[in-house]
C-alpha cells in the first residue's frame, strides 16, 4: 500500500508541474491576448481574409490561429481560439474540423525541446500541415456531413469592444484560462497515475516483449513502447520527459523518435482529448467525429515519417 501511495504522490507532483508550469502560463497569456484581439476586431479581420483558402478544407477562418498556436506555442494554446469560436457563431461542423486538425498536428512544447536532441523540426512541421489538412477535410466532408451543408462559415461580424480597458480584457482572458486548467487537473492526475501503475506492475515490460517483432518490422526499438504508452495515457509533456530520459540513457535513438514523430507527437491522447473537451459545449459535442478525422491525419503523418526517416 505504501508503494501505491508513493505512485499517487509522484503522479500528483507531475500533474502540479504540468498544470502550473506548462499549461497555466501558456493558456493565461494566449487566452488573454486572444480576448484582446477579439474585442478590438483584429481576429474577425484576419479570419475574414483567410477564410476563402481554409474553407476548402472545412476549416473556419479562425482555424489558422489554432494551427499557429499549436505549432509555435504549445499543445493547449489552441484552446484560446476554440473558446472564441464557441461564442462567435462558428458552427459545430467548423469547430469539429478545427479540432480534428489540432489533434493531428504537432505541438511546439514537445517539438522544440526535442530539436536539441536531433528531432527534424522542419519535417515534423511539414507533415503536421499535411496531416492537419487531411484531418480537417475528412472530418468536415465525411464524418460531420449530418451536421449540415452550410456549416462551414463562421460569424465574423464580431462587435468591437472599445469601452472595456485593455487591462480588464487581459484579466478576463486569463481568468478563463485558469478555469480551464483546474478543470483538467483530475484527468491528468489519473492518467499519469495509471501509467506509473502499469509500469510498476511490469506491464510495460510485457508489452515491449510482445511488440518487439512488430517494432523490428518497422526498424524501431522495443524501448519505444514506454514513450508511446506514456503519450497516449498521460499526454505529450509526460512523453517528452520519458523520451528525453531514454535518449540520455542511450536506450532510445533519435532515429526512433524521428520515425515515430508522425504517430506520437500530437495532442491526440487521453489528456489532450479531456482538456479540449473543456473548451465548451460545442467542442465537447463534436469530439467523436474530430477524433475519427484526426486518426486519418495522424495515419498519413505516421506513414510519411516511416517512409522518409
Amino acid at each position: 500500500m505504501q508503494q501505491i501511495i508513493q505512485l499517487i504522490l509522484e503522479a500528483g507532483k507531475t500533474t502540479v508541474d504540468l498544470s502550473l508550469y506548462v499549461l497555466l502560463p501558456v493558456l493565461v497569456i494566449m487566452m488573454a491576448l486572444m480576448k484582446l484581439l477579439e474585442a478590438r476586431g483584429i481576429v474577425a479581420g484576419i479570419s475574414r481574409f483567410l477564410a476563402p483558402a481554409l474553407n476548402r478544407f472545412g476549416i473556419p477562418g479562425m482555424g489558422v490561429f489554432a494551427a499557429l498556436q499549436l505549432l509555435f506555442v504549445g499543445a493547449f494554446a489552441p484552446l484560446a481560439s476554440l473558446r472564441l469560436m464557441e461564442g462567435n457563431g462558428t458552427s459545430r461542423r467548423g469547430i469539429a474540423a478545427t479540432l480534428a486538425m489540432v489533434f493531428a498536428m504537432s505541438q511546439a512544447n514537445v517539438v522544440f525541446p526535442m530539436a536539441a536532441a536531433g528531432l527534424d523540426v522542419g519535417g515534423v512541421i511539414l507533415t503536421s500541415i499535411i496531416g492537419g489538412l487531411v484531418a480537417a477535410s475528412t472530418t468536415y466532408y465525411l464524418f460531420t456531413k449530418s451536421l449540415g451543408a452550410d456549416a462551414i462559415t463562421e460569424a465574423l461580424e464580431v462587435k468591437r469592444d472599445t469601452k472595456t480597458s485593455t487591462v480588464n480584457l487581459l484579466i478576463t482572458g486569463g481568468q478563463e484560462a485558469v478555469e480551464i486548467v483546474f478543470k483538467s487537473v483530475p484527468i491528468i492526475l489519473i492518467a499519469i497515475f495509471v501509467v506509473n501503475l502499469i509500469q510498476f506492475f511490469g506491464i510495460i515490460g510485457l508489452i515491449e516483449t510482445l511488440m518487439t517483432p512488430l517494432f523490428n518490422l518497422f526498424g524501431l526499438s522495443s524501448t519505444s513502447v514506454l514513450p508511446i504508452v506514456t503519450k497516449f495515457m498521460a499526454g505529450g509533456t509526460a512523453m517528452l520527459g520519458v523520451s528525453m530520459q531514454l535518449l540520455q540513457a542511450g536506450t532510445l535513438s533519435i532515429a526512433d523518435i524521428n520515425r515515430l514523430a508522425g504517430f506520437m507527437i500530437n495532442p491526440l491522447d487521453l489528456v489532450g482529448i479531456a482538456i479540449y473537451m473543456s473548451a465548451g459545449l460545442k467542442t465537447a459535442s463534436v469530439v467523436r467525429p474530430a477524433i475519427a478525422g484526426a486518426i486519418c491525419g495522424v495515419t498519413v503523418r505516421a506513414v510519411l515519417h516511416l517512409i522518409f526517416y
